[in-house]
């Protein structure tokens, strides 16, 4: 059995929350539809990737997998009172504005190592329109590194989620596609990299097209 990551009050807090607030939001308020979640395997290293266009991408991708998932995630996301509890029970780990790629590749190494499932956001910033159109490889690398394979996955919709002049969230259609396993580079080699990245951002964006 494989190590994990937090104590067994927090992973209790986790399912909680997850199944209070966090379930009933993706599925009722937001109407949820998750496709492919029998595709997520059950445990050993896993690095989630996906496309961002919300704040609440982490909890929601999350609350779709078959297992907790830590995320990267900007310091600020921490500050915001509707997330920043939800995202700590949620195994995200924050990341300074600025901080050196070591120190996110070791948080990210240090996750898998404890036996959670990691995401990251393959674009690394928020895009419009939730469409991948610059691809980060630092999510191959870290997979490259630790010999874990690649889960891809689409959200749909979350960018319309906060809109412009107001602070709530709306209660807008999300759907969130799950693809197929792709296996880790096989090395750190940048050529190696680059190919898997693309290949992510690929299966992703079909995903995504397919819409609600």
């Amino acid at each position: 059995m494989e190590p994990s990551r937090e104590p067994f009050a927090s992973l209790l807090l986790y399912y909680l929350f997850k199944w209070s607030v966090v379930s009933p939001a993706l599925y009722t308020y937001f109407q949820g539809r998750v496709y492919g979640a029998e595709q997520v395997p059950n445990e050993g290293k896993l690095v989630v990737v996906s496309n961002h266009a919300s704040v609440f991408d982490p909890p929601l991708l999350s609350c779709a997998m078959r297992r907790p998932v830590a995320f990267m995630a900007k310091e600020e996301l921490f500050e915001i009172p509707v997330l920043k509890h939800g995202i700590k029970l949620y195994g995200a780990y924050p990341v300074k504005r600025g901080a050196s790629d070591r120190a996110a590749l070791k948080s990210a190494m240090n996750s898998l190592n404890q036996g959670w499932a990691t995401g990251i956001f393959l674009q690394g910033t928020r895009s419009i329109d939730g469409k991948i159109t610059d691809p980060k490889l630092g999510a191959a690398l870290i997979a490259a590194m630790a010999k874990a394979p690649i889960l891809p996955v689409s959200l749909w919709g979350t960018e319309k989620i906060l809109q412009k002049g107001s602070s709530l969230p709306h209660p807008v259609p999300i759907t969130i596609r799950i693809g197929t396993v792709i296996p880790a580079p096989p090395s750190t080699n940048r050529t190696d990299l680059e190919t898997t990245t693309q290949e992510c951002a690929n299966v992703i964006n079909e995903l995504h097209s397919q819409g609600r």
